[in-house]
């Protein structure tokens, strides 16, 4: 059983391979490092966003959990943007470490048995579809949530969609918006 991925026969939604609603449309290369066999390198600067195969996106753990264990409805079109290349989900090691240990949460190991999935596929599945860069330094915007502040520094710094359920984040939407963030619950909430 796949932890992550849409359902036999989901399609991405109309213009989804164009464009994802409410993201960039720049049109982002993927760079390589140099001497180095590891898969795109995530290098952006003040002024650019980071290279990648398609837009941006950075998912906090409720989201991740929606994605890759509960199949949420909600995170079709993430997925499907995840699979075939027009979405980069970009993570910090912090956020594995805690979803490691979200994973552990006796609300949430039966959830997972219920599904038929170990904390490993959830991880594997994580790894599989994640571009692991450099925690990004602490912005300017402060969530009352200590937990979330590295899914917003990190949105900021590389100029990210941030997909997240929690109300001290999404609470900062008009201001993360001022600093080229658009963050909602779901892909399609950034297209309004």
């Amino acid at each position: 059983m796949s932890a992550a991925g849409p359902s036999q026969g989901a399609k991405a939604p109309p213009g989804l391979r164009a464009a994802v609603p409410g993201l960039p449309s720049q049109a982002w290369t993927a760079q390589r490092g140099v001497g180095s066999g590891d898969s795109a390198a995530c290098k952006a600067s003040e002024d650019s966003p980071v290279p990648s195969v398609g837009a941006c996106v950075v998912l906090d753990t409720n989201i991740a959990l929606d994605a890759l264990v509960f199949s949420d409805p909600a995170t079709l079109a993430l997925r499907a943007g995840l699979q075939d290349g027009t979405l980069q989900w970009i993570a910090t090691g912090a956020m594995r470490e805690e979803l490691a240990r979200v994973l552990g949460y006796p609300q949430i190991v039966p959830r997972l048995a219920y599904y038929h999935l170990g904390a490993d596929d959830v991880l594997a599945a994580f790894d599989r579809q994640v571009r692991i860069v450099e925690a990004a330094p602490k912005v300017p915007l402060t969530c009352t949530d200590r937990d979330d502040q590295i899914f917003i520094d990190l949105a900021v710094r590389h100029r990210c969609a941030l997909l997240s359920k929690d109300r001290a984040v999404l609470k900062l939407r008009k201001r993360l918006l001022a600093a080229g963030v658009r963050a909602g619950r779901s892909l399609d909430a950034l297209s309004g």
